[in-house]
């Protein structure tokens, strides 16, 4: 063997030597798979390779028991991010309508039966903020496009699944503005779809929020880093409601909508537009203290308007002069109330102890009776606790048969 020879073998060992080298530095510089098995599928998956230190989405769903495959989808073994993605469900943001029944649903999750109170999707379906049926209907009706009030159309076509409903629209069609003649109806399409849940919302930080369930669940998604918003919550704040709610107003001569200019100091300015008075409790508590999930989510049924779906008034917590509000005593460690006030322990509620119920019989959890005949709530997003009495043994003058909050108005309201 040459001189030659042994240069030409010694370069060749020298190259292979770096390149071993080199593939050694690589492969200690690329994370090691973190194997995780949810008790839930039973199956290991490597998200959390990448996604170390993520935080716990919520409570009730414990990283441990449901892992992140059977919520978010992906390919559960990939370690190369653009492969473990590629398969994932709704983006980021499992939760969207277009997916949530894939990701969120089932018998044991959140398509259950309505007697378990875990019909969550349907309702959620159904409800005037996925639908947007009421405005829909509205705008069709003033322009003729429709014969009466009654919704026909949503932004998506959704059928009632209970056997009977209790508004007599058991569907809608999903609406196509471009089928209608009427240009008003058009630019209704093009200008006035920004706030129903699927709807991705308008530039700025005051329109801030994700879609599906997260756009109320996953509350001031700007103070999250980039690609780090796992966040759900039931300890919803009212701010998060503006993100759609009293944003500005609808130009009906337009089509379009008008951004409210007004810059609000304190929290009773921002609450409301300066459109009318509040009494005090409507601005001092959440959105969420007072409205029930079945007002804000939907009870399965298909409305036509805001108005069916609302109920909540005064009464429902300080009742009348001549009737007490409705009250339920905790019986089962089952009761629906417990679960609820699991989910968002802000107060600590117990079998034994009595709270406030509305007309339809939901439990206002965040409640409770007190020995002296007084009541106590405490805030679902601020855990600040209030005491109040009830209308009867008092000074007050309200007609009974005019119960509507605005009637209350007339004496309670706060000057703005």
């Amino acid at each position: 063997m040459n001189e030659t020879t042994h240069r030409s073998i010694a370069a060749v060992s020298a190259l292979l030597l770096l390149a071993l080298v080199v593939v050694w530095a690589i492969e200690s510089q690329r994370a090691q798979p973190v194997g995780l098995t949810p008790t839930l599928t039973g199956e290991v998956e490597y998200c959390q390779t990448c996604h170390v230190g993520l935080p716990e989405i919520s409570p009730s769903h414990p990283v441990d028991a449901f892992g992140c495959v059977v919520c978010h989808g992906g390919e559960r073994l990939a370690l190369e991010a653009d492969l473990a993605h590629s398969t994932m469900r709704g983006g980021s943001n499992p939760s969207d309508l277009s997916v949530v029944e894939q990701s969120c649903g089932g018998s044991e999750c959140h398509s259950g039966s309505a007697a378990d109170a875990n019909d969550h999707i349907q309702r959620v379906m159904t409800s005037i903020q996925a639908t947007y049926a009421g405005a829909i209907a509205n705008i069709r009706y003033t322009f003729g496009a429709q014969a009466d009030l009654v919704a026909h159309q949503g932004i998506f076509a959704v059928m009632d699944d209970q056997i009977t409903t209790t508004t007599g629209v058991p569907a809608l069609e999903a609406f196509d503005p471009a089928s209608d003649a009427n240009p008003y109806i058009h630019q209704f399409g093009d200008n006035c779809l920004g706030c129903h849940l699927s709807a991705e919302p308008p530039e700025g930080e005051a329109f801030a929020r994700l879609t599906g369930c997260a756009a109320c669940h996953t509350p001031d998604i700007n103070r999250f880093p980039e690609g780090q918003i796992h966040q759900l919550t039931t300890a919803i704040p009212y701010t998060q409601c503006n993100t759609c709610h009293n944003r500005g107003n609808y130009d009906l001569r337009s089509m379009e909508f008008v951004e409210r200019t007004d810059e609000p100091l304190d929290r009773l300015h921002d609450y409301y537009q300066p459109i009318a008075q509040f009494t005090q409790c409507e601005w001092t508590l959440d959105c969420i203290d007072c409205h029930t999930p079945e007002e804000a989510m939907g009870n399965g049924d298909i409305h036509s308007n805001q108005h069916e779906v609302v109920y909540t008034q005064c009464q429902t917590c300080h009742g009348t002069l001549d009737e007490l509000p409705l009250t339920q005593t905790i019986v089962s460690e089952d009761d629906l109330a417990l679960r609820l006030a699991f989910l968002n322990p802000v107060t600590e509620l117990n079998v034994g102890d009595t709270i406030l119920i509305t007309e339809q019989g939901e439990p206002l959890w965040n409640t409770r009776v007190l020995p002296d005949g007084t009541y106590e709530m405490v805030g679902k997003a601020t855990g600040e606790v209030f005491s109040f009495r009830p209308v009867m043994g008092t000074q007050c003058e309200q007609d009974v048969t005019e119960q509507r909050s605005y009637y209350c108005h007339e004496c309670h309201a706060v000057e703005r």
